[in-house]
């Protein structure tokens, strides 16, 4: 293969880089543009690298990664997604070889980001009009005619067209994830997830690389006492929502966070801004974003007007949040009420909410559905307000017409909640009514059996029996742990779904911890 094409490269190579736009300054970042070399001359590989050793763009300088064959490049190529070019020879193991990666890359791997310059010293092989019209390439460029500064020119070109393509890229993923919070507000993770989409969508209004090290933020919310994450990236993207930021972030983040706290301002300095808003109900914000360089005034306006809509969507958020939890702090409390009317602590309330999510959860259902059984669970006895005082808190042995009495608490129970349509609500109906059916058929109110019984009249059914055999009641005492067991094993898939049952054993230093975390407070 001809070699003619070497001299201008060899020529601008003994010469001094920063006379042609390259910087000989090192660079401010860590992170770099990655190129892949793809050529089966060598000197192609060191020259391309030569002449382009001092470039840089938006503050970062090149990575040359290097490919000799089709089976190299396409391994490289594989392992690299973030890849910026790929400056690519079309004759090499075959005619062909370059043209086959094309359809590799943009088929098989769909990379479509990636700028993909086809560098040739043939031409009569892969004519240029032909490529271009058939093959998703963004240049064509015979290697007789690259000379140094076409070859600056084609990669700064190529650069900058990468660049506004992964800022596009990310403006879209950020308004996917806003969009998906925006839809399910009352999800657990919807505050989390819509300021991780804030985050996203001020990265690529600055231009940055949301996974960089130098690119730090956070989204902070002060509570009442500390300051705790709502989302973060960069650095600190793997830590948990509502950590406490005084145990991550170095002393000097801490204190520009807490200054805008103080001053109630945002404040932009050279190398990071940091944004504060305050919503309606008194709830404080801050945005912080560490590693900005030379902001302009239009990124400045663009980051306050962004930032003051974020804060109008906050405001509903957390409203809609209040509402949510102020109602199941009702549902919860009503639950804690009817059992200190039959003489029984509320902490059965939660230990049956918490035994029931854990058992949802190991059945398979989602940590949503888990969280609904939970809640809805402390109301399974809501009918026993219908029930005398006398018979609910008999001391003695229950007459049959009086046993008959209580277990008409799962029809009432199920009156009052059956016509809502919130889907706690529904839930707390089917728990009501069925957590006393038995899978083999011999229970009340209905005698239902198997799978007739909804998961959530069995999982509750399972998680009631157990607490109420280990706590005293006014009509006998606490059972011990291994008559339960005995018990329950006995009651395999006759009172209990087998299933469940196999699950409660499996996990059972799980059900113990809960039931030590809500002891009875003695009443003595």
């Amino acid at each position: 293969m001809a070699n003619e094409h070497l001299d201008d490269l060899l020529l601008f190579a003994d010469e001094d880089p920063a006379e042609h736009g390259g910087s000989s300054e090192p660079s401010r970042s860590e992170e770099k543009w990655k190129i892949i070399i793809v050529d089966d001359e060598r000197e192609i590989h060191h020259l391309t690298s030569l002449v382009l050793n001092d470039f840089e763009f938006d503050g970062k300088r090149l990575e040359f990664l290097s490919a000799f064959t089709e089976a190299q490049a396409c391994t490289v190529i594989r392992e690299n997604p973030d890849t910026a070019i790929i400056l690519l020879d079309v004759v090499m193991d075959q005619d062909d070889s370059g043209l086959k990666i094309v359809k590799y890359i943009r088929e098989e791997l769909q990379y479509h980001a990636v700028r993909i310059i086809l560098r040739t010293g043939q031409p009569g092989q892969a004519p240029e009009k032909v490529v271009i019209s058939n093959y998703d390439i963004n240049d064509y460029k015979e290697k007789t005619e690259l000379t140094s500064q076409k070859l600056y020119t084609t990669v700064m070109a190529a650069l900058r067209s990468y660049r506004d393509i992964t800022v596009i890229e990310n403006n879209k993923v950020g308004l996917e994830r806003i969009i998906t919070a925006s839809a399910a507000l009352f999800e657990p993770k919807s505050m989390k997830n819509f300021a991780t989409g804030v985050l996203t969508q001020l990265t690529s209004i600055l231009n940055l690389h949301k996974n960089a090290l130098h690119c730090n933020s956070f989204a902070v919310t002060k509570g009442q006492e500390e300051i705790y994450i709502l989302a973060a990236t960069g650095d600190y993207h793997d830590y948990d929502e509502n950590r406490r930021i005084d145990e991550i972030v170095p002393t000097l983040v801490l204190q520009n966070i807490e200054q805008a706290f103080r001053s109630k301002q945002s404040e932009f300095r050279d190398n990071h801004f940091v944004c504060y808003f305050q919503s309606k109900t008194g709830m404080e914000n801050v945005i912080y974003f560490e590693g900005v360089h030379s902001l302009t005034e239009w990124n400045r306006y663009l980051i306050e007007i962004y930032c003051s809509n974020v804060s109008a969507a906050f405001e509903n958020i957390y409203l809609n949040e209040e509402v949510e939890n102020a109602s199941k702090e009702i549902i919860f409390t009503l639950g804690e009420i009817v059992e200190t009317r039959s003489q029984e602590t509320g902490n059965h309330v939660k230990r049956v909410a918490e035994y029931s999510k854990l058992l949802a959860l190991k059945y398979g259902l989602p940590e949503d559905e888990a969280e609904l059984v939970r809640m809805a669970s402390s109301m399974h006895d809501v009918g026993k307000v219908a029930i005398p005082d006398a018979i609910l808190n008999k001391p003695g042995k229950l007459t049959p017409e009086e046993f008959d009495t209580i277990k008409n608490h799962s029809t009432y129970g199920y009156e009052m909640l059956k016509s809502s349509n919130r889907s706690i609500i529904k839930a707390a109906a089917i728990i009501a009514h069925q957590h006393h059916e038995k899978y083999n058929g011999t229970g009340y109110p209905n005698g239902l059996a198997g799978e007739e019984i909804h998961i959530y009249g069995r999982i509750t059914a399972l998680a009631d029996v157990f607490d109420a055999l280990g706590s005293d009641r006014v009509y006998k005492k606490a059972w011990p742990l291994e008559d339960i067991l005995q018990l329950f094993r006995k009651e395999r898939g006759e009172h209990f779904d087998p299933v469940l049952v196999d699950l409660f054993f499996e996990n059972l230093p799980g059900i113990l911890n809960i039931r030590d975390k809500y002891a009875d407070v003695s009443r003595n």
